[in-house]
């Protein structure tokens, strides 16, 4: 089941993949601009290359100080390089747009798509039985009639879901086959298991639980497929094991079986995961003015990305939360810098969070309330 550090690693992808966006499109703003104040080798008329190469030099030093908020102390540039600087700052600001859009929407979409690939899973174990009662060298009944297999197959909602193309394995039998053969076929434990006598339903249980863990969640074949074709299998991997354990916990004693849901609450969490990232993604000039005041001996810009991302999360987590307790988010925040940042991220970020916590408190920016949120120093 989903957890909100679940969603903040979420996240937290995005928006690093979201702040290197914004600098790919920067470069070519600047590419444009370069372009723009070259010599054009096709042009019969007069190609003044000294003044273009001035111009060139002044639009690259006049878009690095719009997009930093410096003005510069030189003289005015000329129209011409204002002009298009100004019209390269707005193809900028129109492809970073795109990519927020996007990247919002895909982290939403990814999240919501992990119920398929829960279900996906759980009706690979239906249809690597499909392929097991297609072999007619080997006794594979034990499978193909255990009771949580059938279980599976008579469950409505995955019925329904497998014949579904991302969902289902119907369209991907010779796939699923070779799956059986290479993979299932050898495991060791599953060939105790068709060889032995009548299994418990202990036994038959522990079978399916093993297929799950070191069959198809394993590495295998079947693992690296799953890899190949979704982008945070890594992450998602644990989600859709623990989903899938659940699920098949409930098929015993004669109670029927219960598919795990992948949120309680998916608008609350959905809501979680829209407003950090669009928070985080467009702080105020204010707000990023906080960060650089409070890391004095690091230049912003050179703080490594992950480090300025968890940095943006938790202003966001901050101001636009108020259920939230201040610790709680500066403690999730340093847990993220330790897994996924730097060996001295975890302290950094640390004390960076707690300085800005109380900057905002005082400005008013950071209000709290709700039970147990007295204590938010």
């Amino acid at each position: 089941m989903l957890n909100r550090r679940t969603l903040r690693i979420k996240v937290m992808q995005s928006l690093f993949a979201y702040e290197q966006c914004c600098e790919a499109n920067f470069e070519l703003a600047k590419d444009a601009l370069v372009q723009r104040f070259s010599p054009d080798l096709n042009s019969m008329e007069f190609q003044d290359k000294p003044l273009l190469k001035v111009q060139q030099q002044a639009a690259l030093r006049l878009i690095d100080e719009k997009r930093k908020g410096k003005t510069s102390r030189d003289e005015a540039p000329e129209k011409v390089v204002t002009e298009e600087v100004t019209k390269a700052l707005k193809e900028f600001d129109k492809n970073n747009k795109k990519d927020f859009k996007h990247l919002l929407t895909r982290t939403v979409d990814e999240i919501e798509q992990l119920t398929n690939v829960f279900h996906s899973v759980l009706n690979l174990i239906v249809a690597l039985a499909d392929a097991a009662s297609m072999d007619r060298k080997t006794d594979h009944r034990a499978f193909i009639e255990n009771p949580v297999v059938v279980s599976l197959a008579k469950h409505p909602e995955l019925k329904q879901q497998a014949n579904k193309p991302e969902s289902g394995w119907e369209g991907r039998k010779d796939l699923v086959k070779g799956w059986f053969r290479d993979v299932l076929k050898t495991d060791v434990e599953y060939q105790k298991f068709i060889a032995g006598n009548t299994p418990s339903e202990e036994q038959q249980l522990s079978i399916i639980k093993h297929i799950l863990r070191k069959v198809i969640l394993g590495e295998t074949l079947i693992d690296s497929y799953f890899e190949e074709r979704y982008i945070r299998w890594a992450e998602d991997k644990e989600i859709v094991k623990g989903l899938s354990e659940k699920s098949l916990k409930t098929v015993r004693d004669g109670k029927p079986f219960q598919l795990q849901k992948l949120s309680l609450e998916w608008e609350d969490d959905k809501d979680f995961v829209e407003k950090i990232f669009s928070t985080a993604a467009l702080l105020p000039e204010n707000q990023k003015a906080l960060i650089a005041k409070n890391t004095v001996n690091w230049e912003v810009d050179r703080l490594p990305l992950t480090d300025r991302v968890i940095i943006q999360m938790a202003i966001a987590e901050f101001t636009v939360l108020p259920n939230i307790p201040v610790k709680v988010t500066i403690n999730e925040y340093i847990e993220l810098a330790k897994d996924y940042s730097t060996p001295k991220s975890r302290q950094f970020i640390n004390g960076i969070l707690d300085v800005i916590a109380k900057e905002l408190k005082k400005s008013g920016e950071l209000r709290k309330s709700g039970r147990g949120l007295i204590d938010n120093k």
